[in-house]
């Protein structure tokens, strides 16, 4: 049901998933800002109102305000949405924090783990930005495919009741049905270690490895990462839902998934850093194997498929002899 109260939201990136939030909202009857860390890029979709390189052909309503100017783009907004990439998030929020009204909430919808710090999104703003309701949106979203309107789903996960209600009622439209979930640990987990194992699986197609692998793959690839979700706090049952299960599907499957693309590319013999170079928008699920590797490392969780991953982007291991060495593992019962 759409919310009942109009709200002034403030969009924070302007990327894909930032386009497709801002017109959902925008024709929903919000007030919709966008802000944009770069000024030619924003005096770009001002021109032509179109993200060309990200979703061409999708044009941003008119009633959408586009600013690259943080003092003012706050001005009297209700909530906020954190549409950065998770690698870029802790340098956004500095720069806009002093500008951010106290006491607004953040909803994310960044799908990593910081580098170093090992930080989810919501941690990261709460740490930059100081305490303020938070709760992250998360699903099985292509973008593309949301900007066209196709039937789609999301969770909204939030510790604060009130809040994942109140973010439920804004995001849900006709075609996009948003659940709630007071899982905010597992959701965010979730959306991040899902894009290594899309990695994985776009290796296997880049390798013609057929979809008897790539089944194996995503139940596995499944089974390691509710593994480490349970070891730092979060629901099982996460893992099983849209956040989980239903994302690592989406990403695995689509041909629009970044994390499938540059894993495909990988497994077709491109080196990483050309595929990086060549790629218009983030792939979180790069980053995120480092700082996935070493949360496993700290939590004593076993994680074979993301290990593999790991070799193959950062250690020069060839594709084929990872794929052999996940093959040739130990006989064990298949359980969690």
């Amino acid at each position: 049901m759409p919310s009942l109260m109009p709200e002034r939201v403030t969009i924070v990136g302007d990327g894909a998933m930032a386009t497709v939030c801002a017109i959902l909202l925008s024709q929903d009857g919000h007030r919709v800002v966008m802000w944009g860390a770069f000024e030619e890029s924003i005096n770009r979709l001002i021109q032509n109102r179109q993200n060309q390189r990200l979703l061409p052909g999708v044009t941003l309503p008119a009633n959408v305000r586009l600013t690259a100017n943080e003092a003012d783009c706050f001005q009297d907004c209700t909530l906020i949405l954190s549409a950065v990439p998770t690698q870029y998030m802790r340098e956004v929020w500095k720069r806009l924090s002093p500008h951010a009204p106290v006491g607004v909430p953040v909803v994310s919808v960044a799908k990593g783990i910081e580098n170093q710090t090992l930080l989810r999104p919501t941690q990261i703003i709460e740490q930059v930005s100081g305490r303020r309701p938070l709760a992250a949106l998360s699903g099985p979203n292509i973008a593309a495919e949301l900007a066209r309107c196709l039937p789609a789903t999301a969770v909204a996960a939030s510790e604060d009741e009130q809040l994942v209600c109140r973010v439920q009622s804004v995001f849900s439209t006709q075609w996009l049905r948003v659940y709630t979930n007071s899982d905010l640990i597992g959701t965010e987990l979730a959306g991040a270690t899902k894009n290594i194992i899309a990695i994985a699986a776009g290796i296997l197609d880049g390798l013609a490895a057929g979809n008897n692998a790539k089944a194996a793959l995503v139940t596995r690839g499944l089974v390691e990462i509710t593994r480490l979700g349970v070891a730092m706090g979060a629901r099982e049952s996460t893992f099983q839902g849209l956040a989980g299960l239903g994302d690592l599907i989406t990403t695995c499957i689509s041909p629009e998934g970044r994390n499938r693309t540059v894993g495909e590319q990988i497994g077709k013999g491109r080196q990483l850093k050309e595929i990086l170079n060549s790629m218009d928008s983030v792939a979180e699920g790069v980053p995120t194997t480092e700082s996935v590797m070493e949360l496993s490392r700290r939590h004593g969780v076993e994680m074979p498929i993301t290990q593999s991953v790991y070799s193959v982007l950062f250690e020069g291991q060839e594709v084929i002899s990872a794929l052999t060495a996940l093959m040739n593992r130990a006989f064990k019962p298949e359980s969690p």
